[in-house]
């Protein structure tokens, strides 16, 4: 598999999403984030890698606008995010999407996966009539490489794999910007897996859109994103292009990961 093939960091231009001095602390415990500093910029793909509770899962949600910070903040398109405003975030959800882990429990199995796909649609007031929703989920099917048939079917007819195709096709729906995609691949046979991160490759080449990758496999790391950061008790401790990364770490915990953490083979 070979790296990815996105723009070096000196073309990369000002950041799309941004976390900004980003410190948190669930109540009562002890804080998660300190001080992080996190961007990606347009049609970049940047991997979050680190060990299970490092942090990765909590700055996603409030890259996501779930969570706000105890400390710093959230920037999009150069703007603070506002969560207290329900037409900024109408609009932040539009451009920023998010792809979860497990397929399975992603979908709702009571509904048929073209209203699934078409939910964000509604939702976020996009203003297409039924048969303009209809088209949009054809052609979002297509995209994924599943058949214009499975909008009519329920979730509990296709595969892990397909479910996650499935999952994309609807984060894809309102044409966002960004996708925010947390192990979306960990829950898939090995074989699976290949061919949802050569659809993402596609989705990257094809559609410009940026991704904020976590993973703990390190070679999709590398198939997917260009740059990577490494996170260790809640603070990005290196950060840098990822074939420099993997292959001249300069942390000491950054070696410590990369010679525990498994790796799918190289193909």
């Amino acid at each position: 598999m070979t790296d990815a093939a996105n723009p070096p960091s000196s073309s990369r231009g000002a950041a799309l999403l941004a976390a900004e001095d980003v410190s948190f602390r669930y109540q009562h415990d002890a804080p998660v984030l300190h001080d992080v500093g996190f961007s990606v910029a347009p049609g970049e793909s940047v991997g979050l890698v680190g060990e299970s509770g490092a942090g990765k899962t909590t700055l996603l949600r409030i890259l996501l606008g779930l969570a706000t910070p105890t400390a710093g903040r959230v920037l999009f398109a150069g703007a603070p995010l506002n969560r207290r405003s329900r037409a900024a975030m109408r609009e932040f959800r539009r451009a920023v999407q998010p792809v979860y882990q497990d397929p399975f429990s992603s979908l709702d199995p009571r509904v048929r996966v073209g209203d699934s796909i078409a939910e964000p649609l509604r939702s976020l007031g996009l203003g297409l009539d039924r048969a303009g929703r209809a088209a949009r989920v054809a052609e979002l099917l297509q995209a994924v490489d599943l058949p214009a048939d499975a909008a009519s079917r329920y979730p509990d007819a296709f595969s892990g794999g397909q479910r996650q195709r499935i999952a994309i096709a609807r984060a894809l729906a309102p044409r966002p910007r960004v996708l925010l995609a947390d192990e979306p691949v960990s829950a898939l046979d090995t074989s699976v897996r290949m061919t949802v991160i050569e659809l993402f490759q596609r989705l990257a080449r094809e559609r410009g859109i940026a991704m904020v990758l976590v993973s703990h496999d390190l070679t999709i790391v590398s198939a997917l994103c260009a740059r990577m950061a490494v996170l260790q008790g809640g603070r990005v401790v290196e950060e840098g292009p990822t074939r420099r990364v993997l292959e001249r770490p300069e942390h000491p915990y950054t070696t410590r990961l990369l010679s525990a953490v498994p790796r799918l083979p190289a193909v």
